[in-house]
């Protein structure tokens, strides 16, 4: 009898601890904001889940694979941490640059396809699926010229994301 209820018990403990956590409701009975920390572990890892998940997207649309592109990653890299000294999302950057000239700094010798940023506090694959909502940017990311991608991004001390995706040909 004590075998069972301990068996029990385990099975009780270990389906709560699958269960996902309720969010934090605010004063104003919304859902609080979830700030998402990206960790030395994730920095690893995030270019490989966004390539993937790019890459399961242009299959469906029946256009080619991408590869990661470390200048074009360099490109994006200066762009999400121009957005966040600049304090506001957009394809310029504090010194007048766009993606074209920011790709051509880094030496880049293939075409610009198109660039997708954001502002969020959000995870690499919930930003992916906001820039998919909005149809410039899903057609940037569904391309069937773009061949080579960069991916990067700048995370603000409270955790404010600048994310930042170049993909080129």
């Amino acid at each position: 009898m004590l075998r069972r209820q301990m068996m029990l018990g385990l099975g009780c403990a270990g389906l709560a601890a699958c269960s996902t956590p309720r969010a934090t409701i605010g004063a104003d009975g919304l859902p609080e904001q979830q700030v998402y920390r990206i960790t030395a572990r994730d920095q690893q890892e995030i270019p490989f889940r966004m390539l993937d998940s790019v890459n399961a997207l242009r299959q469906a649309s029946s256009a080619g694979p991408i590869q990661l592109d470390s200048q074009l990653t360099a490109a994006a890299a200066t762009h999400s941490r121009d957005m966040a000294i600049q304090n506001r999302p957009w394809h310029f950057g504090s010194d007048g640059s766009s993606p074209l000239d920011r790709i051509q700094r880094v030496g880049y010798a293939g075409g610009l396809t198109g660039e997708a940023i954001s502002e969020t506090f959000e995870t690499e694959l919930e930003t992916l699926a906001a820039w998919m909502q909005e149809p410039t940017t899903r057609a940037v990311i569904l391309d069937p010229t773009a061949t080579r991608m960069g991916l990067s991004w700048f995370q603000e001390d409270g955790g404010k994301i600048w994310w930042t995706m170049v993909l080129g040909n």
